[in-house]
C-alpha cells in the first residue's frame, strides 16, 4: 500500500486502524526478526508465569511479531494471536509453525473489540502493544471481559517518565518515528487505569531498555524529513533531560519498560 502524502492544508484521509495497518502490516518480517523484540528478560519472566499457569487458552494480544506468544506456546493447550494487522498475524502463524507450534491460531481484530465470548482465556498477554491502542482504556475493559475469573494477565510496555519534560519529549519523537503512536503511558496511570478496569495488580516492576537509533528508525522505516526532526529535538534538550534517557551521541537512547502482573 502506497503511504498517504498530506500538506498542512489537507484533512486527514486515514482512521487509527488504517494508520496501523498501514504501518505495520508492510514490516510484519521486520518485527518477526526484531532483536528488540525477540530477546530480553521480560520474556523469561512471562514464560516462567506461563510454565506456573499452565493455561488451557491463552491471548497474545497486539502479538506484532509473536514473540510472547512463542514463550507461551509450550505451555499451553492453545495460544490465540490477535493483531489489527492480518500481515502480522499471518507471519507469526507461519514463524510458528517453522518452530513446531501447532497450537497457535490467530484472529484479527481491534484491542477494543475484541470477538471473544467473556471468560474465554486463563492467561492473556500484552507487549509493546498498548501504546498503539486507540482506546487505551476500551483495551483494557475488553482484556478483562475476556479473561475468565481467576485468570492472569501480563502487560508489557515501554512507560513513560513521571517527570512532564521527559514525558512530552518521548510522545514526541514516538510519534515523529511513527504516526500510530497514540501514548506510552506513566506506571501511576497504567496503575489506576487497571483499577478502573476490574483489574486487581499483583506486581509492577520497571527495568531499562536501549533502543538504537538506527535499527529503530530502520524498523519503521522512518522517511529521512522525520529522522532529522528527531535529531533536532534530541539535540535541543535540556541536559538533565538528555541525561534522563542516557542520549547517545548517533541519537540511541534507553526507556523504561514496565511489567505488570494483573489478576
Amino acid at each position: 500500500m502506497k503511504p498517504a502524502t498530506q500538506t498542512h492544508d489537507e484533512p486527514a484521509t486515514q482512521t487509527h486502524d488504517e494508520k496501523v495497518r498501514e504501518q505495520f502490516g508492510p514490516r510484519a518480517a521486520a518485527y518477526v526478526a526484531s532483536a528488540v523484540h525477540a530477546q530480553g528478560s521480560d520474556l523469561d519472566r512471562l514464560e516462567e508465569i506461563a510454565r506456573a499457569a499452565a493455561p488451557r487458552r491463552a491471548l497474545d494480544l497486539g502479538t506484532g511479531g509473536g514473540h510472547a506468544a512463542y514463550r507461551l506456546a509450550p505451555h499451553a493447550a492453545e495460544v490465540v494471536v490477535c493483531d489489527l494487522s492480518e500481515a502480522m498475524t499471518a507471519a507469526v502463524l507461519e514463524t510458528g509453525r517453522a518452530k513446531g507450534f501447532a497450537n497457535l491460531s490467530a484472529r484479527v481484530a481491534r484491542a477494543e473489540a475484541l470477538p471473544f465470548a467473556d471468560g474465554e482465556f486463563d492467561l492473556l498477554t500484552t507487549r509493546f502493544s498498548a501504546h498503539h491502542w486507540g482506546d487505551f482504556e476500551a483495551g483494557l475493559r475488553e482484556a478483562r471481559r475476556v479473561l475468565a475469573p481467576g485468570g492472569r494477565a501480563v502487560f508489557i510496555d515501554v512507560s513513560a517518565p513521571e517527570s512532564e519534560a521527559a514525558d512530552t519529549h518521548l510522545q514526541a519523537v514516538e510519534l515523529l518515528r511513527d504516526p500510530s503512536h497514540v501514548r506510552d503511558h506513566r506506571p501511576s496511570f497504567w496503575l489506576a487505569a487497571l483499577e478502573r478496569a476490574g483489574f486487581r495488580t499483583r506486581a509492577l516492576s520497571r527495568d531499562s531498555l536501549r533502543l538504537d537509533f538506527a535499527s529503530w528508525v530502520a524498523r519503521m522505516e522512518t522517511p529521512a524529513a522525520q529522522i532529522e526532526a528527531i535529531r533536532a529535538l534530541q539535540r535541543g534538550l535540556a541536559v538533565e533531560t538528555a541525561a534522563r534517557f542516557a542520549l547517545e551521541p548517533d541519537g540511541s537512547f534507553t526507556v523504561d519498560r514496565v511489567f505488570i502482573e494483573a489478576e
